[in-house]
């Protein structure tokens, strides 16, 4: 897997190296500012070697606001083959509106937390680099909960409601089964309910999967 990692912590963008390389990753490029990413991805595309997906924070200088999440918005519209996990000190609902608004392939939203939690983190950046999804349970908690107040998702059931936010940080079935100690045929069973009255067609294809997390976003 080949990485870009945009974070203008020197210390943090040198761990987050050292994590990914000592499991058998290619870091290709490390840069500490939002036009540093974009033109180091640029560059890497021109040469016909594009990363495989980009880990980046969501503030950077010069502002040290939202330079990283516009960074990564452009990224996802200009090289939408390219995965973009973005990494945030809290929870900034407006941030990661903007980064999962449109397509659901390749992006993610985590918490510089999970960073602890090596396992997971590197498990979340091959998932997005592979074309999937990885969001923090807190950003998913907190995207469900204004979705209830908008009644989105009034429809499901408590349980439901547990299987998608566990579907939403990007857990297959057999995953979530585990984590709720069920079956699998109990949380397919769960899974189907959620499309169904999400009216989420099987036409919709795999990502009915994000969908049903993100509907709200277009609500």
């Amino acid at each position: 897997m080949r990485v870009v990692i945009a974070e203008d912590s020197v210390l943090l963008r040198e761990g987050l190296t050292r994590l990914l390389t000592d499991r058998g990753h290619d870091v290709v490029a490390g840069v500490g500012d939002a036009e540093g990413l974009l033109k180091a991805v640029r560059e890497l595309a021109d040469q016909g070697a594009p990363p495989d997906v980009v880990v980046a924070d969501v503030r950077m200088p010069p502002t040290h606001t939202d330079e990283g999440v516009r960074a990564a918005v452009r990224l996802r519209k200009d090289h939408p083959g390219i995965g973009v996990l973005v990494l945030s000190q809290y929870v900034e609902e407006q941030y990661a509106t903007e980064l999962l608004a449109g397509s659901s392939r390749g992006v993610g939203y985590l918490l510089k937390d999970r960073v602890a939690e090596v396992r997971e983190f590197v498990d979340a950046v091959v998932r997005v680099a592979r074309g999937g999804t990885a969001l923090d349970p807190e950003v998913v908690a907190q995207l469900l909960g204004r979705s209830r107040k908008q009644d989105v998702l009034a429809g499901l059931t408590p349980r439901e409601r547990e299987v998608l936010g566990l579907m939403a940080e990007g857990r297959t079935n057999s995953a979530v089964a585990k984590q709720l100690v069920v079956s699998d045929g109990a949380v397919e069973k769960h899974v189907s309910n959620i499309f169904l009255k999400l009216g989420l067609a099987p036409s919709d294809g795999d990502h009915r999967r994000v969908l049903a997390v993100l509907t709200y976003l277009n609500s």
